[in-house]
């Protein structure tokens, strides 16, 4: 088992990774009758493509002895209706300005970002559009 899922009332669930006991609460979003006080499912989908992204970017730097700590990635999900589903996620991806590297680098970097198991694992229908807005 990888998690547990308790329903708390009021749209609220609270989820309990069970190697780890770490809880993340979700609450339904605004526009679908909750409060938005925490992330939304469809929210952790999204902010799940970036985590996964930037992970198997890191491992891949590691082995490149390239360090990417300070590196950000922003995440927009977009939501279509009929039904309602995330129809698209913008990943945006800022690097440390002292981040130096060349084009071949770069493509390895991109290559293991685009093929991790998040982004491997959405349904094609989900768009995703990916800047990793190099700075060199």
């Amino acid at each position: 088992m990888t998690s547990e899922i308790i329903y708390k009332g009021s749209l609220r669930t609270e989820a309990k990774h069970l190697q780890s006991n770490t809880i993340i609460e979700t609450d339904a979003p605004t526009d679908n009758q909750g409060k938005g006080e925490r992330f939304s499912p469809t929210d952790l989908l999204a902010t799940s493509l970036g985590s996964c992204m930037l992970t198997i970017m890191g491992i891949k730097a590691r082995d490149m002895n390239i360090s990417l700590e300070g590196t950000e990635v922003s995440i927009q999900k977009n939501m279509k209706s009929e039904p309602r589903r995330v129809g698209g996620i913008d990943v945006r991806f800022n690097f440390p300005a002292s981040l130096t590297l060349d084009d071949k680098e770069k493509a390895i970097l991109e290559r293991a970002a685009l093929t991790c198991p998040v982004a491997k694992s959405i349904h094609p229908d989900i768009e995703m559009n990916v800047d990793f807005g190099w700075k060199n």
